[in-house]
């Protein structure tokens, strides 16, 4: 399967340099509507927050592993909303 504009996935590597390792894991769960954002791997949360907006921050000890972003569906339709 070709992806159908590469140009949007290279926006990705000024967020992937910022990273702590330099790596970036994305995983979508549809039946969940979850958007998982990785940092490392493997990533084993020692702790969690829930902020606000409902994301979860997952630690390994003091330092960020990733995200877990709940609602993600409603969250690309508002960004969408946004941009137009």
């Amino acid at each position: 399967m070709a992806i159908a504009d590469i140009q949007e996935y290279l926006k990705l590597i000024p967020a992937i340099d910022k990273t702590p390792h330099h790596s970036l894991w994305l995983t979508y769960d549809s039946e969940a509507d979850t958007f998982y954002v990785n940092f490392k791997k493997p990533s084993l949360a020692t702790d969690s927050e829930m902020t606000d907006d409902d994301v979860i921050i997952r630690y390994e000890g003091k330092e960020v592993i990733g995200y877990t972003v709940l609602h993600a569906s409603k969250r690309l339709k508002k960004a969408a909303r946004t941009v137009n």
